[in-house]
């Protein structure tokens, strides 16, 4: 279809995606929704892998040798991490709920602290795990 108006649009479309410099809040926003996706399907893997133990000796032993993979164990740590991350992310929402931390200097703040407690939790998880 051919657009009628009279009016010009000159505005710039950038599709480049790779070219565009997010906010820090967004981007912890962004990793909010995507740790959230990362728990939604990680938790059934889990929960799976929790059956298999749990129906056998020899599951449970299989269960038991895949944890002590190398690649497992940085999966799970993936997961933990994700886990943390939403964690502090969501407290940082409940904060925004209540009109703490609406402000864009605020927002900076909020995504500032989240994700360095974030990256603190996810270090303490893995020395944990390992």
């Amino acid at each position: 279809m051919h657009n009628s108006s009279p009016v010009k649009d000159e505005r710039p479309v950038n599709l480049q995606l790779t070219t565009i410099r997010f906010p820090l809040a967004a981007i912890a926003s962004i990793l909010h929704r995507i740790s959230g996706m990362a728990l939604f399907f990680g938790i059934a893997i889990l929960l799976y892998l929790l059956n298999v133990s749990l129906e056998s000796q020899a599951g449970f032993e299989s269960v038991r040798a895949m944890l002590n993979s190398l690649l497992i164990r940085l999966i799970l740590w993936l997961l933990l991490s994700a886990l943390l991350y939403h964690l502090i992310a969501g407290a940082k929402h409940l904060l925004l709920d209540w009109g703490i931390g609406e402000s864009k200097q605020g927002a900076k703040t909020g995504a500032s602290v989240t994700l360095g407690l974030a990256i603190l939790a996810s270090v303490l998880g893995g020395i944990w795990l390992w």
